[in-house]
């Protein structure tokens, strides 16, 4: 399936959880001293829905809370403080679909950000989404790739698993994605040096 058919078809759970893990992902590498899991509130929201408005609230004011990330970093704080702005208070109903996709459209475009790749960014995006990565570089099909497999993993425990089921193995692929996008970063800032 590509990824617009599983965020069509993920339950609440696996919307949280895969919203929360883009995010995650594209948190740039803290300031010395600052919060190094501004989002971790967020995932326990995740394993229980009673506890999401909660969490999110904690979420947005540990990101809110950050130093200044490192230079070049600032508008991609930004974008994530806006999509916590975004996120909706109940961890249900289409505003979560919404939410999620968008969350996935970001990872994506900033991954693409960091690829070296001439081709228009929103189509290559929009392809990847749509189960086509040809011409994406290396950080966006990885992208695309990671957040097939976080939907799959949640698909396979369902939202009736117990609380934290499959959550772990969703945050292991997103740690490794994090990274390998905050190395690719790194390397970019030191070739411009």
């Amino acid at each position: 399936m590509s990824l617009l058919e599983l965020i069509a078809a993920a339950d609440a759970r696996g919307l949280a959880a895969s919203g929360t893990a883009c995010l995650d992902r594209c948190l740039p590498q803290p300031a010395a001293g600052a919060e190094p899991d501004p989002l971790r509130p967020l995932w326990a929201g995740c394993a229980d829905p009673r506890d999401w408005a909660d969490r999110l609230a904690e979420a947005r004011a540990a990101l809110d809370g950050l130093s200044d990330p490192q230079e070049g970093a600032q508008e991609t704080v930004l974008r994530i403080r806006t999509l916590l702005a975004e996120a909706p208070a109940e961890r249900a109903g289409e505003e979560l679909r919404t939410w999620a996709d968008a969350c996935s459209v970001l990872a994506l475009d900033i991954h693409c950000g960091h690829d070296a790749v001439g081709a228009d960014a929103t189509e290559l995006v929009g392809r990847c989404r749509a189960g086509d990565p040809e011409g994406a570089g290396p950080l966006l099909s990885g992208e695309a790739t990671r957040q097939v497999r976080i939907l799959e993993l949640l698909a396979e425990t369902g939202d009736a698993a117990p609380a934290g089921g499959g959550l772990r193995q969703v945050r292991d692929v997103s740690t490794e994605g994090r990274r390998v996008l905050r190395a690719a970063v790194s390397r970019r800032a030191r070739a411009r040096g």
